[in-house]
This record gives structure tokens, sequence and C-alpha cells, in this order.
């Protein structure tokens, strides 16, 4: 309901709606694959249901439903016997197919002892799963892309982090298109953005340079000019970004990772990680430092995205300016994961191009930055003056 309280405008009111029930279609990574391979059971709390991961006798990674089909015992909290998950209540044996494998009591396994396998892959280091309400499996035409650098001896291991949100996922994704909140929350300087969907696949290209008002450059340190981050979401959920940052004389490449898992309609699990390339400037030790230094200020970005995300409310009908980036188009990409897949349109798929006009951005940031710098410097010309 619109109510006329200023002339001839109705009120804009806001539609909150609600998060789906259902779980989006497609691979969720769940962390790095070497922190399940401790020869125990991990508990998973993902699309609304408790999973067990663990590591069988050649270090395949298997997932199954948490809970034992015999007695509902919890098998995140039984014992990795070889290959298979042992149920902590009856000692019933599951192996990563779904299948019982052996009832040590008993004189044999019912032909329809079976629970649910999830389909899993393990590659560059990452471990994913594969959801599909429907039940289907995956198909190449979703496959995540390999990483270059992931494995790879010229570039420092993964620098990984790990936090829950309380709010629907969907909040994370809106983020591809908003240009502005980058200046505003993370008190970044975007110069050049633009957005391409297509299939399923969302990218987001920026361009931005440093903002000393924010983050002045400390003396006797490289200064940095800006950086350029080409960002894709490859389904729902696992976003790759090639991000470099331009520095004088030279430039650090790196890739970093924002990726996510519902819990429930209302909690998901965000992860980022990071790994830079190794180069003259930035051997061994110093560039596993820099990866470090990256990461806990990306982390810091998140942490802004979080504090907006709690208290603010899920909005169906966002109110755009034409500075604004393509919300609507995004939310009808993301949506082609919610359905079935017969009930995929082109309008979900289609390529889309958006390309930001930036100059009324770039000016009016501009002129912030130069008011902030001002104020500081006759902050600092006040108080040195009180100091004499």
């Amino acid at each position: 309901m619109s109510l006329d309280t200023s002339g001839d405008t109705e009120i804009r009111e806001i539609v909150v709606g609600s998060a789906p029930t259902r779980f989006a279609r497609g691979w969720h990574c769940l962390g790095l694959a070497e922190s399940f391979k401790d020869g125990k059971p991990h508990s998973i709390e993902a699309f609304g249901t408790k999973l067990v991961a663990w590591a069988d006798s050649n270090g395949d990674l298997k997932v199954l439903d948490g809970y034992c089909r015999h007695m509902g015992g919890d098998l995140t909290q039984g014992t990795v016997k070889g290959d298979n998950i042992a149920c902590p209540f009856h000692d019933w044996r599951w192996g990563g197919n779904g299948r019982c494998k052996e009832i040590p009591y008993a004189r044999r396994v019912p032909p329809i002892a079976k629970t649910r396998s999830w389909h899993t892959l393990e590659q560059d280091g990452l471990f994913f799963i594969w959801h599909d309400p429907q039940g289907n499996p995956p198909t190449d035409d979703v496959a995540i892309p390999r990483i270059e650098g992931a494995t790879s001896d010229e570039w420092t291991d993964w620098v990984w982090y790990t936090t829950e949100v309380d709010t629907n996922c969907r909040e994370i994704i809106d983020n591809i298109v908003d240009m502005a909140h980058f200046f505003y929350v993370h008190y970044s300087f975007p110069t050049f953005f633009k957005n391409v969907f297509e299939g399923h696949v969302a990218t987001q290209i920026m361009k931005g340079q440093a903002r000393p008002d924010m983050r002045p450059n400390t003396e006797g340190q490289p200064k940095m000019l800006g950086s350029h981050s080409e960002a894709s979401y490859f389904g729902p959920s696992f976003m790759i970004d090639d991000l470099k940052y331009e520095y004088e004389g030279y430039d650090v490449e790196s890739v970093l990772l924002n990726c996510h898992y519902p819990v429930s309609a209302d909690k998901f699990v965000l992860m980022y990680g990071m790994i830079v390339k190794k180069s003259d400037r930035l051997e061994g030790d110093a560039a596993l430092a820099t990866a470090q230094q990256f990461g806990t200020f990306i982390a810091r970005g998140f942490e802004q995205d979080i504090e907006i995300w709690k208290n603010k409310t899920r909005i169906e009908n966002p109110l755009l300016c034409e500075e604004d980036g393509p919300v609507y188009q995004l939310r009808r990409w993301y949506e082609q994961f919610y359905v079935d897949i017969d009930d995929v349109k082109p309008e979900m798929t289609d390529r889309f191009e958006f390309e930001m006009d930036t100059t009324r951005p770039v000016a009016a940031w501009m002129k912030e930055v130069e008011a902030n710098l001002a104020a500081k410097a006759s902050a600092e010309q006040d108080n040195a003056a009180t100091q004499v």
C-alpha cells in the first residue's frame, strides 16, 4: 500500500518478500580440501540439513546425509573405518556411495540400506559439493574452471577465511552490480565498472584508483596507484576474482576467491581466500606475507558488508537511480538456480552487458576525497598549533 502524503507523488513502500525455502542448484565450495583429510568425520550444516564429510583410504573426499538411516544416529560423531563412516550408535558402516557396507553384528545388510550420497569435487586445493533439488547430477557446462596458479610453485598457498552470516545469501550476490557501495562501504574508488551476464556466469569488471583520504600511503612503502579486478561467479555461489594491485613501478597479481554455501534460508557460511604470484619483488615468505596482508584487508571489507547486512531489510523492489547497476537483471540471472532446469527462461541466461557511465560518480567522489584531505590537513595544522 502507498500513502499519498507528499502531493502528487506516492510514497514508495518497501516490499520485503521472503527468502526462498529452496536452495540453489550448483557447485558449492565447502573450504580447503586438506582440512577434511585428517581421518575424522566432519559435520557440515548446509542446505537446511546436516551432512558428514570424510576422506576414504585413498584420500578421496565423500559426503553423505548426516544421520544414519538405521536409528538416526549422528554420523558426524562416528568414526572413519577404512573407506567407510561408522555410526556411533550401532556401528553400521556406510560407504561413500551411500550403501551400507557392513553391520558387524548382523548376518546380512538389508538390500534397501541406502542413504543419500552427494556429488563431490576436489580441485585446486578446494572441496566442492553439488546441490540440486531435483537430484540431477552436475553437467560439464556448469563446471568450475581451473584456477591458474592454485597448484603452482610460482604462487603462494591459499590464505583462507571463514565466517557465518545471519541473512539470506542473495545479499552478497547483489554486490556484483553495486559499484557505489565500494566507495561508501569499502573506501575504494571505482573509475570503470562493467557487468556481463551469460549462461551460468556473472562477471564484474572494475578498475579503481587509490584513496589517499582513507588509505594514506605509509612513508617508506611503495605507493599504491590502483587496482584492476575481473570477478566472475560460476554458478550461484563461487566467485573467482583475478585481482591486480598496481604500485609505482610494479604490479602484484593475485586471485581472490569469494564463495559461500547456505546453512538455511537466513544463514550462510561465507569463505574467501587469496593467493599471490611470486616475483623478483615478492619471493617466498614475502609473497605469503603479502597474501596475508591482502587477505586481512579483504576480511575487513567483508566485515563492513556483514555489518550492513545485519541491519538492513530484505527488499524485493529496490528504488534505483541511473548510476546504480543492473540489479533487476542480476536477480533474473540468479533466479535460474532456484527453479527447475526445465523452467529456466532465456531472460535468465541470455547475454547481457552493461557498462556504467562513471563520469558523474568520479567527479563527485573526487570532490569528497579532496574535501576529506583538506579537512585532515586543517586538523593537523590546528593540532600542531596547540602543541607550540
